[in-house]
C-alpha cells in the first residue's frame, strides 16, 4: 500500500517589501507550498529572545514555519575581542529537505566569518530552508558567506537577519546557482551610529527555473552606510523578482545608502522584475539607486566567435564567471564541495576542476 501523501501548507506572504506597489505587477510578495510541520508536542530549545525581534526579509510567517519546521535551533557566541579562524558553517542537505535555525552572537571588538551553504545532487521534488540571525554589537566585524547551490526540482527557502550595533562592519556575499524555486529574504538593522552593511549579490537563474530576492536595510543610526550590489544571468525561461528597500529612518542624520542592479538575459521568454525602493523620513541623508538590463550585443558575440566561443558556449562564459567568483571567496570544504557539485550539474562535470586549476586554488578533503 502507497504511504499517504505528505499534508502541504501554504505560506502566502514571502518576502513582502516595506513599500508595497500596484498589485496588477505581481511584486508585492510570493508564495509557496511547504510541508506542514509535524506537531508532536515536544519542547525544544529556542535562541535567546532577543533574536526573536530581528527582522529577516522573509516575513514572519515564513520565520514562524522555519521555527517548527527546524523543532531545535543552534545558538554561537563568539567572545568579545576575539578574532575567531574558523568559519561558522550553517550548511544544509537539500535532498534531504532539512531546514535549520541558527542564531550567532558576535560580541563587541569580536570578528567572525559565517557559511550558509544549502546543496544536493537527486533532482527529486524536496523543500528546504535555511535561516540564520545575527547581531553585531559595537565595533564587531563579520563577514556572511550565502552559497545556495539549490538542484533543479528543488524549492529553498532562505532568511537572513542582522542587527549591527555602533560601529559594526558587516558584509554579505550572496549566491544563488539554482533551483526550482529559491526564495530568499534579508534584512539589516544599523540600529546605532556608524555601522556599515555592504551586500554583493550574485545569480544564476536558468532553464525554468524561479528566483525571488527581498533585501532590506533600516539606516536608523547617524552616518550610516549601506551598499547594495547585485547581479545575475537570466537565461531560456528563467524569472526572477528582487525587491532592494533602503529605509533612511529619521533621526539617522549622514547616512548614506546606494543599490544597483546589472542583470543579462540570455532568452525570449524571460521574466525580470526588479523593486529598487528608497524610503526616506530625514533630510540630511543620501540615498541612490539604479537598475540596469540587457542582453549580449551582435558584436560582443562577433567578439567572441572571432575567438572561439560561439552559442552555448557564450552563456557557459559568463555562467563560469559567477561560479568563479563563488570558489574565490569559499572559505572551507562544505561550501566548496556544494559548488563543485552544483557547477558539474550546470557547466559540466569537469568545470570545477578546470575552475580550480584556473583559479589555483586547491581541493580541501572533509574531515
Amino acid at each position: 500500500m502507497a504511504a499517504p501523501a505528505a499534508k502541504l501548507a501554504t505560506l502566502s506572504h514571502i518576502n513582502v517589501p516595506p513599500a508595497q506597489t500596484w498589485n496588477y505587477l505581481k511584486i508585492d510578495e510570493t508564495s509557496m507550498e511547504v510541508p506542514a510541520p509535524k506537531v508532536t508536542g515536544d519542547v525544544y530549545a529556542r535562541l535567546p529572545r532577543l533574536f526573536d525581534g530581528i527582522e529577516c526579509g522573509i516575513g514572519a510567517e515564513a520565520v514562524k514555519w522555519i521555527e517548527y519546521s527546524a523543532g531545535d535551533a543552534t545558538y554561537i557566541e563568539v567572545p568579545a575581542h576575539h578574532v575567531r579562524e574558523t568559519p561558522i558553517v550553517v550548511a544544509i542537505d537539500a535532498d534531504k529537505g532539512e531546514v535549520a535555525d541558527t542564531g550567532v552572537m558576535v560580541r563587541h571588538h569580536a570578528s567572525a566569518i559565517i557559511v550558509m551553504v544549502t546543496s544536493g545532487e537527486q533532482e527529486a521534488e524536496a523543500t528546504s530552508a535555511n535561516l540564520l540571525r545575527i547581531v553585531a554589537e559595537h565595533d564587531a566585524k563579520v563577514m556572511v558567506l550565502e552559497f545556495m547551490a539549490v538542484p533543479e526540482g528543488h524549492q529553498h527557502l532562505e532568511g537572513l537577519g542582522i542587527h549591527a550595533d555602533r560601529r559594526a562592519q558587516v558584509e554579505v556575499r550572496q549566491y544563488a546557482l539554482g533551483g526550482q524555486k529559491v526564495a530568499a529574504g534579508l534584512a539589516t538593522d544599523l540600529a546605532q551610529d556608524e555601522a556599515r552593511f555592504t551586500l554583493t549579490s550574485r545569480y544564476l537563474v536558468r532553464g525554468n527555473e524561479k528566483l525571488d530576492l527581498n533585501h532590506v536595510v533600516r539606516q536608523r543610526g547617524c552616518n550610516t552606510r549601506a551598499d547594495l550590489a547585485a547581479s545575475g544571468l537570466l537565461a531560456n525561461s528563467a524569472e526572477k523578482t528582487m525587491r532592494e528597500t533602503i529605509d533612511l529612518i529619521h533621526g539617522g542624520k549622514g547616512s548614506k545608502g546606494n543599490e544597483l542592479e546589472t542583470v543579462l538575459i540570455d532568452g525570449d521568454a524571460i521574466v525580470n522584475k526588479t523593486l529598487p525602493v528608497i524610503l526616506c523620513d530625514e533630510e540630511d541623508v543620501q540615498g541612490n539607486h539604479g537598475a540596469s538590463i540587457g542582453s549580449i550585443s551582435p558584436e560582443q558575440e562577433a567578439y567572441l566567435a572571432a575567438r572561439g566561443l560561439a552559442g552555448d558556449a557564450v552563456r557557459q562564459l559568463f555562467a563560469r564567471a559567477i561560479f568563479d567568483d563563488a570558489l574565490i571567496h569559499a572559505p572551507e570544504a562544505a561550501s566548496r564541495k556544494a559548488l563543485g557539485i552544483r557547477a558539474g550539474a550546470v557547466l559540466g562535470k569537469d568545470a570545477f576542476e578546470d575552475a580550480l586549476e584556473g583559479l589555483e586554488i586547491e581541493q580541501e578533503e572533509e574531515a
